[in-house]
């Protein structure tokens, strides 16, 4: 089976109009993910952490993420609807929410889920949670965005003291970045130090 980019957003855009719009989503990615070969074939095998834009409106964003090992991205919201596959490695999320009366809005963790190669979970409008691989090896997976994600206005907690403050998309599409340029130089290190071999 062979994965064309087109036929999946025009997929998604037609499943907005749905009496479920993100169990219809759910449902296209899951048959996307069950053949990661021809997703890979596609969208590249996951060798840099980032996010890939593969399709962004003001109504769906469809995006590939991609997760250095050992990664983390600290607690935030989307205020939409979201779908994520995994279709090579693992994440685990942690769930969180408003902490009752808070004046400083703080959180307080509440649940937990483990998504790895083939599963996929649908994340509702009001979901906060964090992303971690806790391997040693790239993660990847399709994400889909009942919106804009790129410009939808949404918030982050200080990882610290879990205080809500506005979601800095610059920010946090540099720390992908940022896991890339640590792999680069630990791998250029471990060059350096590896045992010179005479001819």
């Amino acid at each position: 089976m062979s994965f064309d980019l087109e036929t999946f957003i025009e997929s998604c855009l037609s499943s907005l109009k749905s009496e479920n719009p993100a169990r219809s989503v759910s449902e296209l990615v899951t048959e996307v993910i069950s053949d990661p070969e021809a997703l890979i074939a596609v969208v590249g095998k996951p060798e840099r952490a980032g996010i890939t834009k593969l399709y962004v409106s003001e109504s769906l964003t469809i995006a590939n993420v991609v997760w250095a090992p050992k990664m983390t991205l600290l607690p935030h919201n989307h205020n939409m609807w979201a779908v994520i596959g995994v279709y090579e490695g693992r994440e685990d999320n942690i769930f969180w929410r408003r902490v009752k009366d808070d004046t400083n809005v703080r959180i307080e963790a509440a649940g937990a889920k483990s998504l790895a190669t083939g599963d996929t979970t649908v994340l509702g409008k009001s979901i906060i949670h964090s992303v971690t691989n806790p391997t040693s090896i790239f993660t990847g997976a399709i994400h889909v965005y009942d919106g804009n994600f790129f410009e939808k206005e949404r918030s982050e907690w200080d990882p610290l003291d879990l205080e809500e403050k506005p979601y800095d998309v610059v920010k946090n599409l540099g720390l992908f970045e940022a896991e890339n340029t640590i792999l680069d130089l630990r791998k250029a290190d471990s060059l350096t130090k590896a045992p010179f071999k005479n001819s």
